[in-house]
């Protein structure tokens, strides 16, 4: 494969605005992954977990870092993410992509942003900075035990998991203080508010024992894509938590979702 490391997304941007990029040797107009880290919005890095066995499935695999949370608060995270997609796309040619096949993948919080990458992928929200002209929307997306609804957590938390409403969680550094003191922050950073007709294909995962976001977080963004006609399949990992899973079927589903969605279609 021919690999491209720390491809500066932004023009003289921030150090975390960059991204690695893996293509198969030969052959042109590749069908791409985005693959966005988890790590709670705080943590993580675009070297963690990278799915690179998809490139012997006939995929290039673009790996991005993104602003975390003691770095700017939400919307940065997401504006990061559509900026990478559209760098990506404005220089598909140049790397050998099919700019029509892109699809984003991520887990936890990463599962969170390629979330909102697909529902607000038809509109100019959270576009800013180059390439405004090129669109930030890709075909698929593969939500991995993402969070949704922040001001939801706790009441739908497993007994002994994680507290998610103090000042310093996660998602209460995210938007920039505590998410029920903040809720038109949590709002504007739930993926549901944004689901229309237009999202793309969307493939959900999530163990029901997650201690550290609830399954619930799921199963309300599932719902919302359904009821708006969006296709979308959601995979339960029976008794298992936040990732690491050992279920086989869950590397089955995803390749096969990604192999229908992004090559099945010229």
């Amino acid at each position: 494969m021919q690999t491209y490391h720390d491809l500066a997304y932004v023009t003289n941007g921030r150090s975390r605005q960059k991204l690695d990029l893996f293509i198969p040797d030969v052959g042109k107009k590749w069908p791409l992954i985005i693959w966005v880290h988890g790590g709670g919005f705080c943590a993580g890095s675009k070297k963690d977990h990278v799915p690179l066995a998809y490139l012997e499935h006939g995929f290039a695999v673009a790996s991005l870092n993104y602003r975390l949370s003691q770095h700017a608060i939400f919307p940065a995270q997401i504006e990061d993410v559509k900026a990478a997609v559209r760098w990506l796309r404005a220089n598909a040619k140049k790397y050998r992509l099919n700019p029509h096949r892109f699809g984003a993948w991520g887990e936890s919080a990463g599962g969170h942003l390629v979330a909102m990458l697909g529902v607000t992928g038809n509109t100019n929200t959270f576009d800013v900075g180059e390439h405004l002209d090129i669109s930030s929307q890709v075909q698929a997306v593969v939500d991995h035990f993402g969070p949704t609804d922040f001001l939801q957590m706790d009441t739908q938390r497993l007994p002994g998991g994680m507290v998610h409403d103090p000042p310093d969680s996660p998602e209460s550094a995210l938007v920039g203080g505590a998410i029920q003191m903040h809720q038109d922050r949590v709002a504007r950073a739930n993926p549901i508010t944004y689901v229309t007709r237009e999202a793309p294909p969307f493939l959900i995962v999530h163990g029901d024992h997650d201690p550290l976001v609830p399954y619930q977080q799921s199963v309300i963004l599932y719902e919302a894509l359904v009821a708006h006609g969006v296709p979308v399949s959601f995979y339960t990992v029976i008794g298992e938590g936040h990732g690491n899973f050992k279920d086989p079927k869950v590397a089955e589903i995803t390749r096969k979702f990604f192999e229908q969605h992004l090559k099945s279609v010229n």
